[in-house]
């Protein structure tokens, strides 16, 4: 039996925690979760996760820079990173691109597209 993939979810919003990770587990990923940038950054790299999903709008460390350094992260420079955020413009697009992001994901959210990126990106990965 192989190890679960783990998920490291990252939001200020508890409804936001809560629903992605009512779809998440019913897959059956082990969870983690943190609510600001710094948090999801000491996490990642206790917890070595497969998977950041991260808003852009958070306190402490935004999603932008949490991102950067995540990358910068030997361990954890190959990670995958999904951003999931209500920041819809283009310019916003480009910046988690250009943060290191994998895949960017606007709010209100459709779980089962959110489950199909997760799959994606952790078969590609890994």
């Amino acid at each position: 039996m192989t190890a679960r993939k783990r998920i490291l979810i990252a939001d200020d919003e508890p409804h936001i925690l809560r629903a992605l990770g009512f779809v998440l587990e019913r897959e059956g990923y082990a969870l983690q979760y943190a609510v600001d940038g710094e948090e999801a950054l000491v996490m990642a790299r206790q917890e070595r996760p497969d998977l950041v999903i991260l808003d852009v709008m958070m306190p402490r460390l935004d999603g932008f820079k949490a991102c950067r350094a995540l990358r910068r992260e030997p361990g954890l420079a190959s990670t995958q990173v999904i951003f999931l955020t209500a920041k819809g413009q283009e310019s916003d697009h480009q910046q988690a691109l250009a943060a290191g992001a994998d895949r960017y994901l606007t709010k209100p959210f459709s779980p089962s597209e959110v489950v199909d990126v997760v799959r994606q990106l952790l078969s590609a990965g890994g």
